[in-house]
């Protein structure tokens, strides 16, 4: 396997699985350049204590069957991917559960998110930010 323990590309799929959650967590550990190792250690609720395993990961990007985390676990899992615990829980009900997190929002809004997808991480973080000043995220929707 690969220095940072990368599952290969090629893992084999079945053509209906979902793969946002597996797929978000594999892309964040290669942008933090992080093996499974290293990434488990860090994947601990700071609330709870509750700890991912270094095996659940490597199942769940390998496309093995994985329990659906808890939110103790995601909120553990955000914290070794240095993400906001909402953005895991939208890829794992994607994945584990079929919810579209756009679904409930206005067409307007669910097409501005869909394009975000598109731009780079950068300027995905700069237009938050200028969210942020708009609308400060403690406040009420």
């Amino acid at each position: 396997m690969a220095p940072n323990d990368t599952p290969p590309s090629g893992t084999a799929h079945d053509s209906e699985q979902r793969t946002q959650f597996a797929d978000l967590i594999r892309a964040r550990r290669a942008e933090l350049n992080e093996g499974l190792n290293a990434f488990a250690e860090r994947a601990v609720d700071p609330v709870s204590g509750v700890r991912v395993k270094r095996g659940w990961i490597y199942r769940l990007e390998t496309g093995q069957p994985v329990t659906p985390p808890a939110f103790e676990e995601l909120r553990a899992l955000a914290e070794a991917c240095g993400l906001p615990v909402e953005a895991l829980q939208d890829a794992a009900g994607s994945q584990f559960h079929g919810v579209d997190p756009l679904s409930g929002g206005s067409s307007e809004a669910t097409a501005y998110v869909r394009k975000l997808d598109r731009l780079p991480a950068d300027q995905r973080e700069r237009l938050l930010r200028l969210i942020d000043t708009l609308v400060p995220p403690d406040s009420p929707e």
